[in-house]
C-alpha cells in the first residue's frame, strides 16, 4: 500500500492579506484550523512553513521550517520532500493554508483521484459572488481533465479549491519545470503542469466552505459559522 502525507504550506508574508495562516477565526489561528482537519484524517500531517511564529504552533515533529525562498506552496513542498523525514512516502496531498473549512471527504476523494493521475485536484460550482472576484480561482476542464485555470475568466469555469494530489516522481520533478509567461501573469502554480505537458486530473465535489484570500473572506467565515 503507498504511503500518504498531507503537506500544509503556510506563507507568513502573504501579499493580499499579512500573516494570513495566523489569522484568528473564532479565536484560533486559521492554520490551526487547516491541520486539524488534516489529522482527522488519520493521515501522517506536516506544516512546511518560513516562519518561527508558524512553527511555534505545532508538534516540531510535524513542522518543516525552512527559510529558503519559493515561488509558490508546490515549490515549497517539491523542497520539503527532499528531507529525509519524507522518504517512507509514495505520495503527498497538498493542503492550502488558507482552507480551514476543508474536510476528510475532500482529502479522501483527492487521495482516490490520485490513483488515476501523477498531479490531480478538486473543483466545485462557482458561486455567483465568486465569479468577479480574482481571487477565486477558475478551471475550465474537459472531462475529468484540466484544460485551464485563470483569475479574470468572468463568469466562466468552475471554482478550482486549492487541494492538490501528487505522486512522488510528479513533485520532486516540479521545480524543475519550466516558469512559463502564463504562471507568471496568472500567478498560479498549476499553470507550470499544464504549460510544460502535463495532465491534471480534476474531480467534482460538493463544498459550502470559505477559501480565505481578503478580510472580507474572514468576515464570510464568521457569518456562515455563526450564522
Amino acid at each position: 500500500m503507498k504511503k500518504t502525507a498531507i503537506l500544509i504550506p503556510a506563507r507568513y508574508a502573504s501579499t493580499r492579506l499579512p500573516g494570513k495562516p495566523l489569522i484568528q477565526l473564532d479565536g484560533v489561528p486559521m492554520i490551526k484550523r487547516v491541520y486539524d482537519a488534516c489529522v482527522a484524517s488519520k493521515i501522517p500531517t506536516y506544516v512546511l512553513t518560513d516562519d518561527d511564529r508558524i512553527a511555534d504552533k505545532f508538534d516540531p515533529e510535524h513542522v518543516l521550517l525552512d527559510s529558503a525562498k519559493y515561488e509558490n506552496g508546490t515549490e515549497r513542498c517539491a523542497g520539503a520532500i527532499k528531507n529525509a523525514m519524507f522518504d517512507k512516502y509514495d505520495q503527498f496531498i497538498n493542503v492550502q493554508g488558507d482552507m480551514p473549512d476543508v474536510t476528510v471527504a475532500l482529502i479522501q476523494q483527492v487521495l482516490w483521484h490520485l490513483k488515476n493521475y501523477s498531479v490531480t485536484t478538486i473543483f466545485t460550482d462557482m458561486p455567483e459572488d465568486k465569479q468577479n472576484d480574482p481571487n477565486s480561482v477558475k478551471m475550465v476542464r474537459g472531462g475529468d481533465q484540466a484544460l485551464w485555470f485563470g483569475r479574470g475568466m468572468t463568469g466562466y469555469g468552475d471554482w478550482h479549491l486549492g487541494v492538490y494530489g501528487y505522486n512522488r516522481n510528479s513533485l520532486e520533478l516540479y521545480s524543475g519545470l519550466e516558469v512559463t509567461q502564463e504562471e507568471q501573469v496568472e500567478k498560479l502554480e498549476q499553470l507550470r503542469w499544464l504549460k510544460n505537458g502535463w495532465q491534471i486530473g480534476c474531480l467534482s465535489v460538493q463544498y459550502n466552505g470559505v477559501e480565505i484570500n481578503s478580510p472580507e473572506d474572514v468576515e464570510e467565515w464568521h457569518s456562515k459559522h455563526f450564522q
